[in-house]
């Protein structure tokens, strides 16, 4: 069990600062609608259900990048998955902000701007130093609670996830709760058969940091994507390096070589590497060639093939508990998700401990009309799923378990 209060401890009638992660995509300057959103609707329904006043804080972005915009657009996509109003402003702590956040009732939802539009929010600094920012210490005395839900940025220490929970009563929200339930329980929970990870994705250190971190609770990895393709290279197959434009494998192979070459001869027994892969063919289709059968790499491969997918089947389905890190192909374009999917339809099919994660991964329960109920858990998370899987600590985990039991 965690060891942080959850909003289950949180008394009545408060005014509560949630932080949120309402990060997305932004398509012709709009943010577009995502699990994220659903998700966070849970923690936010409940305590303006519960007669809270709720003022929401989330961020978007980052200054300088194309994605970094206001948080009007996400109000109203929030207040859709809510089902109430969700009033903006368009102001983190100033004047406008204070006031709009004063005059809230109970059972009401604001969400402030950005959060990354304040100077204080940024810069990583300890939750002491970010406690004595303008941006907390303004905040801060306006409200009787601070409830963290944003277990995905919880890998960053930002003054809206670490600051707050040193000077006001913290507590966790559903989505931080399950996160972190799911997400540590390979470190923390007994299985009594084998536990198996798939692993994929474009950053090869990633994995390997991964794999390297849980040696022993984990009993066979099943690779894919570009950290897949960089192990068959270790493995002397003519594969793992650029061809063309591309600029995904030779930077990765050095920096990571050693490191590959040393997992691949300790816990080769463990690892399953591709036997096929997939690539656009001639004329544009999907085509497939045997791992023994390439003399050289002339072409991007962009999936795992079939007999791939076969080889991996058997022990994903005599599994006591899958994790899933990464996407083993383009999953993105429907002539390159054959891997990816074969993959998760084999999980959803088996009786098992299931986590999906890792970046965008979850995206293809979606896309392909697989069913979040055929997984114990759906990861929202990216970096903080990595941090929980190395096993490298999480600050606004670890400053709300420090802020347990003060209310």
């Amino acid at each position: 069990m965690p060891a942080f209060d959850t909003i289950d401890d949180l008394p009545a009638d408060r005014r509560v600062l949630v932080r949120l992660d309402l990060n997305s995509p932004i398509e012709d300057g709009e943010p577009q609608d995502n699990r994220r959103f659903d998700r966070h609707a849970e923690t936010v329904r409940e305590l303006a259900e519960a007669g809270h006043r709720v003022v929401c804080m989330a961020h978007q972005g980052r200054p300088g990048r194309d994605d970094f915009t206001s948080l009007a657009g996400h109000a109203e996509i929030l207040a859709d998955h809510v089902g109430r109003d969700v009033a903006f402003v368009a102001d983190t702590y100033g004047d406008e902000a204070l006031d709009a956040i004063d005059a809230l009732g109970a059972g009401e939802v604001l969400l402030l701007e950005n959060a990354r539009m304040c100077d204080d929010e940024l810069p990583e600094a300890s939750p002491e130093e970010k406690a004595e920012t303008e941006f907390v210490g303004t905040l801060a005395p306006h409200f009787d609670a601070y409830v963290n839900d944003a277990y995905s940025a919880a890998h960053r220490k930002h003054a809206s996830l670490v600051g707050f929970p040193l000077v006001l009563p913290a507590y966790a929200g559903r989505v931080m709760e399950t996160e972190y339930e799911a997400n540590t329980a390979i470190a923390t929970r007994e299985f009594d058969g084998p536990v198996t990870m798939v692993v994929g994705g474009t950053k090869a250190t990633d994995v390997i940091g991964v794999m390297d971190a849980l040696d022993d609770r984990v009993d066979r990895f099943l690779l894919g994507g570009i950290a897949g393709e960089l192990f068959l290279r270790a493995a002397g197959h003519p594969v793992g390096h650029d061809v063309g434009e591309m600029d995904l494998f030779d930077e990765q192979w050095e920096q990571n070589r050693e490191l590959i070459e040393s997992v691949l001869e300790e816990r080769g027994d463990a690892i399953r590497l591709a036997s096929d892969l997939a690539y656009e063919g001639a004329d544009g289709e999907r085509a497939e060639v045997a791992v023994g059968d390439i003399d050289e790499k002339t072409a991007g491969y962009l999936d795992v093939g079939a007999a791939t997918v076969a080889d991996y089947e058997p022990p994903i389905r005599d599994s006591d508990a899958v994790f899933v890190k990464g996407a083993l192909g383009v999953f993105e374009d429907e002539r390159f998700a054959d891997g990816t999917v074969g993959v998760l339809e084999a999980i959803a099919e088996t009786d098992c401990f299931s986590v999906v994660g890792g970046g965008d991964t979850s995206r293809a329960i979606e896309m392909y009309g697989l069913s979040e109920d055929d997984f114990s858990h759906v990861s929202i998370a990216g970096g903080a799923y990595i941090r929980a899987l190395t096993g490298e600590p999480l600050p606004a985990v670890e400053v709300l378990e420090s802020a347990a039991g003060r209310q």
